[in-house]
């Protein structure tokens, strides 16, 4: 039997750091540069050297990190199998976290590799969308990007008008109303309440505020197109159908979620989007339940927050379960608040993946009626 060729990867910016091992040998450590010429160049050492183990096995594993799957991708389409590492889920010792070093990251992930092919420990790694799908969160994730920068300008309005002892007339009501913005409008103008540094910023401000208000106008169309994509369109359309999922939160729960199927169940899906407690439990000591854990996409859990209160609002049985369970302890309401984004995300999942299944059934009606 060959021997599987095992290799480790501390990628960075710049560099790529390998620690090589066939079998149970000594590994070799490799670096290349992490450019194009410098990634063809290792894809070609490690096919030579399966040539010389007469076909063995490459299997490749890295962090993952800012930098994506690209080299994911080039890895798979050379015949590899690659895995991409979560590194939350990796633990480290703290003599390790004191003596971190490239080649002592490459070489933990190598024993990773090592325990996973030989041992059949399991790998920490992160499931890898098809490009389609990394293509479409652009869109949706640039979307979101826009609403986190308006958010923050707008509160430096507020802390510039608390800075300068300008308060917000009653009558304006609340949020950020048309009155409110012209009365904005008004204070970078006159002199009457600001001095003429505290109106420039102000201006400045506004004139930002507008500027992304339109870009984000524009991004929601962008969002749309997606959204009506043969890929998306039926699924996104089931799920607008839930009260107080708007297109774009089913949009950023199809981008982040990927392919429904992958789960298997309810707990799978709580578990990937964070909304299950944490667990603390030894010898024969009483479990405890701790906060959620926070792992999976934070983008999509925000957006299901915002729907839950969308729902409390317009769904009188989604406001009758969050109250009860909001009255079991009123100084931690958040229990109930996070308790209707797992029933929403669980909601949403189902409803999704019939569609998919339905999909998946007619495609196969179709072919087989091709074939006959």
């Amino acid at each position: 039997m060959r021997d599987p060729i095992m290799v480790g990867c501390d990628l960075h910016d710049e560099t790529m750091l390998l620690k090589v091992a066939v079998g149970q040998e000594e590994p070799r450590k490799d670096c290349y540069a992490n450019d194009e010429a410098g990634r063809r160049a290792m894809i070609r050492r490690l096919a030579r050297l399966s040539q010389e183990q007469d076909g063995a096995q490459v299997v490749f594993a890295y962090e993952a990190c800012g930098l994506g799957f690209g080299l994911h991708d080039e890895l798979v389409e050379a015949g590899m199998r690659c895995h991409v590492l979560a590194p939350t889920r990796m633990t480290h010792s703290i003599k390790h976290r004191r003596s971190k070093t490239d080649e002592r990251d490459a070489q933990g992930i190598l024993e990773m590799v090592r325990g996973h092919v030989l041992a059949g420990n399991e790998l920490p790694d992160v499931w890898v969308p098809d490009r389609q799908t990394r293509d479409d969160r652009e869109v949706v994730r640039a979307r979101l990007d826009l609403s986190e920068k308006l958010t923050a300008l707008k509160t430096q309005v507020r802390a510039l008008l608390k800075r300068n002892q300008v308060s917000k007339r009653q009558e304006l009501g609340a949020g950020w109303t048309k009155p409110y913005r012209a009365w904005l409008r008004g204070l970078a103008c006159s002199g009457a309440l600001l001095l003429y540094g505290a109106r420039v910023a102000l201006a400045s401000l506004l004139r930002q505020i507008d500027a992304l208000e339109e870009e984000i106008g524009l991004l929601d169309e962008q969002v749309e197109v997606v959204a009506v994509q043969e890929r998306n369109a039926q699924r996104a359309e089931a799920l607008t159908e839930l009260k107080g999922v708007g297109l774009l939160t089913a949009m950023v729960f199809l981008v982040e979620m990927g392919q429904l199927g992958r789960f298997s169940n309810r707990r799978e899906v709580g578990s990937y989007l964070g909304l299950v407690p944490t667990s603390d439990e030894t010898g024969e000591a009483r479990e405890r339940k701790g906060h959620i854990t926070h792992q999976g996409p934070h983008r999509l859990r925000k957006a299901l927050c915002q729907a839950v209160w969308s729902r409390v609002r317009m769904d009188p049985h989604e406001k009758a379960v969050y109250e009860r369970i909001a009255a079991k302890n009123p100084n931690h309401k958040k229990t109930a608040v996070v308790a209707a984004m797992r029933r929403l995300g669980i909601r949403m999942w189902h409803v999704g993946l019939r569609v998919e299944s339905k999909g998946r059934a007619a495609g196969q009606c179709v072919k087989g009626a091709t074939t006959a």
